[in-house]
C-alpha cells in the first residue's frame, strides 16, 4: 500500500501535512536486517530481506507511572491501550480509534491457585475477555486500525480463526473503513463469526485452515491496495504490549515470577517481550518475568521448535478443540523465539482434555473463559508439576477470551460422553417432574452437590 491513498474524512492540507510530518518520525525496523522504515510506510514485512518488523520505541528516557494517562485527546480519554502512549507509537490524534479498551480485571482464587499447584496467593489471572469484543485482539486493533487510518487506508484485511475478526469488523466499523476477513470453512466459533457478520465486514470462507487464509491474504495485500491487521504487522503488537503494562500497574509495578500465556499465531509472546523489555529500560521494573508459552498438543510447532533448542522448526497441520490457538504455523515465530530467550522463559503442551478440564475449572471459579484461554492454567499447572515452575513463585495466567466467544465448547463438554461416561466436572442439567418433592430433592443435591 502506498501513502497515496483516499482520505477517509475530508481534512486540510494543513492536518494532512502535520500527519504526514508525525507518522514521518515513527521508526520502524526490520529484526532481521535492521533496515529501517517510517510510520508511512505501511508494510508487515521488510521489503528488504522478508523479516518481521518493530515498531522502535525511544526508551532511553525514565519514565514514570505519574506519566501515564495524561494529555489524551478526548477520543482515547477513556482507553486502557492509549493510557500508556509515553511507550505507544505517537499516531496523529484524529485518527485514533478507540472502544474504551483495555481496562480489564486482575482476578484472584486460590481455588485456582491450588488447582495449579501453587501457594495461597501466588497465581492472578489476567482476563482479557473484558474488551469490548470480549478478547485481548482489541488492544491490538485500536492501534492497527487507528494506523490504517492514518495512512489513508481505504480497506483493512485480516485472516482468523475468529477473534481477530470479529475485533477488526468492529474497529473497521468504528472508523468507518470496509473491512475483509478470510475464515477456515469450518471450526470456527459460531459466536465469533456471528460478531464478525453483525459488525458488517465482508466474511470470506476458504477452503483451508487459518494458516492457509493468512498466506492467501498476504498474498492479495502484497498485490493490492489492501491493509493487514494480522499480528505480523507492527503497529498492532504495540497495542498487545499494553496488556503488561496494565497488568503490571494493577501489581504496582512489581513483576511475578512468570507470565504464562496461550500459544497459537504468538503475537502476544512476541509484544510481551518487547513489552518487558521496554519497562526494564524505562525504569519501570527491575527485573524481567520469565514467559511460559502454552500451545495445544495438536497445535505445537513452536513447542517443538523450542525442545530443539530453536534448531529445527516444523509447521504442522493444526487440530485442537480451542480453536483460537490452532495455528500450524505462526507467523510471528521469530518474534517469539526472540521473548523466549530474552526472559528465559519455557514453551510446553497440553491436552485438549487438560485445557477442558482447566476450563471447567475457571468457569466454575464464576470467571469463565474460552477453550484456548484455559490452555495457560492447564500449562501452568503441567510445569508446577515438573518443577520448572516452583510453589513458592508467584505467576499471573493470561485469559484471552470470554466463555461466550465459544459456548459450543461448553456445551459439548458438559453434555457429551467421553468413552461412554460423563467428564469429571461435567454439570448436566436435572430433568425432574413438575411437582414439589421432586424440587426439593434438587435442591437437597444442588446444597450437598
Amino acid at each position: 500500500m502506498t501513502r497515496a491513498v483516499t482520505a477517509i474524512l475530508p481534512e486540510s492540507s494543513l492536518a494532512v501535512a502535520n500527519r504526514d510530518e508525525m507518522l514521518a518520525r515513527i521508526a520502524v525496523r526490520c529484526m532481521e536486517c535492521g533496515e529501517r522504515f517510517t510510520g508511512a510506510d505501511v508494510f508487515t514485512s521488510c521489503p528488504a530481506c522478508g523479516g518481521l518488523l518493530d515498531v522502535v520505541i525511544p526508551t532511553k528516557r525514565t519514565i514514570l507511572p505519574a506519566d501515564f494517562g495524561v494529555e489524551l485527546p478526548d477520543s482515547a480519554r477513556h482507553s486502557g491501550v492509549w493510557r500508556y502512549a509515553p511507550l505507544l507509537p505517537i499516531l496523529p490524534p484524529d485518527s485514533l480509534v478507540s472502544r474504551w479498551e483495555g481496562n480489564t480485571p486482575l482476578y484472584r482464587d486460590d481455588r485456582l491457585t491450588h488447582f495449579a499447584g501453587l501457594r495461597d496467593g501466588h497465581l492472578e489471572l489476567k482476563h482479557e475477555g473484558h474488551n469490548p469484543t470480549a478478547s485481548f485482539k482489541d488492544r491490538g486493533m485500536t492501534v492497527g486500525v487507528s494506523h490504517a487510518k492514518a495512512v489513508g487506508a481505504r480497506i483493512v484485511a485480516c485472516a482468523s480463526t475468529g477473534n481477530t475478526s470479529a475485533s477488526l469488523a468492529a474497529y473497521a466499523a468504528a472508523a468507518g473503513i470496509p473491512a475483509l476477513v478470510l475464515v477456515p470453512d469450518t471450526h470456527v466459533a459460531v459466536g465469533k463469526l456471528a460478531q464478525t457478520i453483525a459488525y458488517g465486514a465482508k466474511v470470506v470462507q476458504i477452503d483451508g485452515d487459518f494458516d492457509r487464509a493468512l498466506l492467501l491474504l498476504r498474498e492479495l495485500t502484497a498485490a493490492y491496495d489492501v491493509y493487514l491487521v494480522n499480528s505480523v504487522n507492527p503497529f498492532r503488537l504495540e497495542g498487545q504490549k499494553t496488556i503488561i503494562f496494565e497488568m503490571l500497574e494493577q501489581r504496582g509495578w512489581q513483576a511475578p515470577d512468570w507470565i504464562v500465556l496461550p500459544g497459537g499465531n504468538l503475537g502476544n509472546t512476541s509484544s510481551f517481550g518487547k513489552a518487558l523489555i521496554e519497562l526494564q529500560a524505562v525504569g519501570l521494573i527491575d527485573r524481567l518475568p520469565r514467559l511460559a508459552v502454552i500451545q495445544a498438543e495438536g497445535a505445537a510447532p513452536f513447542a517443538a521448535y523450542h525442545a530443539s533448542g530453536f534448531e529445527e522448526y516444523v509447521p504442522v497441520h493444526a487440530a485442537t478443540v480451542a480453536t483460537a490457538i490452532k495455528i500450524g504455523n505462526p507467523a510471528s515465530t521469530p518474534r517469539a523465539r526472540r521473548s523466549i530467550e530474552l526472559t528465559n522463559g519455557w514453551v510446553t503442551t497440553v491436552s485438549d482434555e487438560d485445557i477442558l478440564g482447566a476450563k471447567a475449572v475457571i468457569d466454575r471459579a464464576g470467571i469463565g473463559c474460552e477453550p484456548a484461554s484455559a490452555a495457560s492454567l492447564a500449562g501452568l499447572r503441567r510445569l508446577v508439576r515438573e518443577g520448572v515452575v516452583l510453589p513458592h513463585e508467584t505467576a499471573v495466567a493470561l485469559l484471552t477470551g470470554h466463555i461466550l466467544k465459544d459456548t459450543e465448547a461448553v456445551t459439548a463438554f458438559h453434555f457429551d460422553d467421553v468413552q461412554g461416561t460423563a467428564r469429571s466436572g461435567a454439570n448436566r442439567p436435572v430433568r425432574v417432574a413438575a411437582e414439589l418433592p421432586a424440587l426439593e430433592r434438587a435442591l437437597a443435591d444442588a446444597l450437598h452437590g
